[in-house]
């Protein structure tokens, strides 16, 4: 029988797995807009800056695919390390922002903050 920590991380992963999917979706559809969001505008867009911004979105659809799979066919230490693995993405683009000039409010509140969160719940699935 599941914990209620573990239930609840399991529920954390389910968000980030069709959140991350939900913004990819956004950097093929609008990517001048995501790239502000996440914390890097792009004020002068070239095909070259569109094509990477696809790359992004293409990234993170797939990270969002990866961790459903493991959601539906899994078990739960294999989530964990799934989730722990995810954070370094999240922790990389934190990087990324930083050294990029963007807000301290991306790179430490929106990407170091999901990097937390996927972190400790990777860590409570471990633990489970």
């Amino acid at each position: 029988m599941p914990t209620a920590a573990t239930t609840t991380a399991t529920v954390i992963t389910w968000a980030i797995a069709v959140g991350i999917i939900l913004l990819g979706t956004r950097f093929l559809w609008a990517p001048q807009r995501a790239a502000a969001d996440f914390g890097l505008p792009t004020t002068h867009p070239t095909p070259a800056v569109s094509s990477w911004l696809s790359v992004k979105g293409v990234r993170d659809i797939c990270s969002g695919l990866f961790l459903l799979i493991v959601l539906l066919g899994g078990d739960t230490h294999l989530r964990g390390w799934m989730m722990l693995a995810g954070s370094l993405i999240a922790l990389g683009d934190a990087f990324t922002v930083k050294r990029g000039g963007g807000p301290a409010t991306a790179y430490y509140g929106i990407h170091g903050g999901t990097a937390a969160v996927m972190a400790a719940a990777g860590i409570t699935l471990l633990l489970s």
